[in-house]
C-alpha cells in the first residue's frame, strides 16, 4: 500500500484540511536521503493527520510541474527534497501564495518559500575520524552521486576528520554522475578499492548500495553510510552512518505550517538539534580504538555544545 500511495498522482487520503505533498529526485527504495524523506512524509501523515502524496521526478522541468500540480490542488504544505530544486521553488511559490514551498537544501527565501539546512558536515567530521582510526592503508575514500555543494562540504568535512586522527591520511574522492545506478557505484567502490582505500564514506542514495556490495566482496573494507542509518544494510562491513533525521524534522516543519506559525527563513538544523548525528554501528564498534572513541566522543559533545568549529574549506563549500 505504501508503494502504490508513493507513486500515486491520484486525490490523497487523510485530513484534506492539511494536505502535504514530497517531491523526490529518486526512488523511495534507496534507504537512504529519498527513503528517509518518505518516512518524515509518512510521519506528517500519522502525526498531524496530513493528507500526503509522493511523486519521484527526474528533470527540473518536472519539478515545476508537479510543484504547479500541488499549489493548484491547494496543498498546504509541498516539499522538494535537495538541493536542485530551490529554483523551481522559487519561480513556482508566487503563483500559490496559500501553499508553502520548502526545499531541503539550498538558501531561497521568498514570502511562501524556504529552505532547510543540514549541518551533514558536522557528523560527516565525526565520520572521518572514525574511518582514519580502523584504516590500515591510511588511504580512505569518498563516492558521491553528483558533485552538489552540500556533498562536496561533507566529504572535505570527512577529510578534515581524518586529518585529526592521523595527519597524513590521504583521501581519495570520486562522482558517478547520477544517484541511482548501484553498478556504477560498486565499479567506483571497487576502483578505489584497487588503489588502496579501505574505508568509504559514500553519498549516492540508491547509487551508493553498490557501494556496500563492493565491501562485501572485498577483504578488510568497511563503508560509512549517509542520510539514514544504514548500518543495517550490510551490519558485517558498515563502521557507521551519518544520519539525518529528517522525519523529526519534517515534524518540526509541519507543526508551525499546520498551526499557522510558520515564517520564510533557512531553517538550519545541526548536532544540537538532534536532527544530524554520526551512529556508529554496535557490531563494529570495537573496531575503533578507545582512543579514538573519546576523542570522537570529545568533538562530539562540542557539536552538541555549539561551540565547534568546522574546518574553513568546508565552511565555505556550505554557505
Amino acid at each position: 500500500m505504501g508503494i502504490l500511495l508513493a507513486c500515486s498522482k491520484g486525490p490523497p487520503s487523510g485530513d484534506a484540511a492539511f494536505k502535504v505533498a514530497l517531491l523526490t529526485p529518486g526512488p523511495i527504495s534507496d534507504q537512504s536521503w529519498n527513503g528517509t524523506a518518505y518516512a518524515g512524509l509518512v510521519r506528517l501523515r500519522d502525526s498531524l493527520g496530513a493528507s500526503i502524496s509522493h511523486i519521484q521526478t527526474k528533470t527540473p522541468a518536472e519539478f515545476e510541474e508537479n510543484f504547479r500540480q500541488y499549489g493548484a490542488q491547494r496543498y498546504t504544505l509541498v516539499i522538494g527534497h535537495g538541493f536542485e530544486f530551490q529554483d523551481a521553488a522559487a519561480r513556482v511559490g508566487p503563483q500559490f501564495p496559500g501553499t508553502v514551498f520548502i526545499t531541503t537544501g539550498g538558501s531561497i527565501v521568498a514570502a511562501n518559500v524556504a529552505a532547510m539546512s543540514f549541518a551533514f558536515e558536522e557528523p560527516s567530521y565525526l565520520a572521518g575520524m572514525a574511518a582514519a582510526a580502523v584504516s590500515s592503508s591510511g588511504v580512505l575514500g569518498c563516492i558521491g552521486g553528483t558533485e552538489l555543494p552540500p556533498v562536496k562540504a561533507a566529504f572535505l568535512a570527512f577529510a578534515a576528520g581524518a586529518r585529526a586522527i592521523n595527519p597524513r591520511a590521504r583521501v581519495v574522492t570520486s562522482y558517478i554522475g547520477n544517484w541511482d545506478d548501484a553498478s556504477a557505484g560498486k565499479e567506483q567502490a571497487l576502483a578505489q578499492i584497487t588503489s588502496g582505500v579501505d574505508v568509504i564514506f559514500q553519498d549516492a542514495d540508491a547509487a551508493g548500495l553498490g557501494v556496500f556490495q563492493a565491501a562485501r566482496e572485498s577483504k578488510g573494507v568497511y563503508v560509512i553510510g549517509s542520510n539514514a542509518d544504514q548500518n543495517g544494510v550490510a551490519p558485517d562491513v558498515t563502521l557507521g552512518s551519518v544520519v539525518i533525521d529528517l522525519p523529526h524534522a519534517f515534524l518540526l516543519v509541519g507543526l508551525e505550517v499546520k498551526g499557522g506559525m510558520f515564517r520564510s527563513r533557512v531553517l538550519r538544523f545541526d548536532t544540537h538539534s538532534g536532527v544530524v548525528r554520526f551512529i556508529v554501528n554496535p557490531p563494529l564498534a570495537s573496531r575503533i580504538p578507545s582512543r579514538a572513541m573519546h576523542a570522537l566522543d570529545s568533538v562530539r559533545a562540542l557539536m552538541v555544545a555549539g561551540s565547534f568549529s568546522l574546518p574553513a574549506a568546508a565552511e565555505s563549500v556550505r554557505k
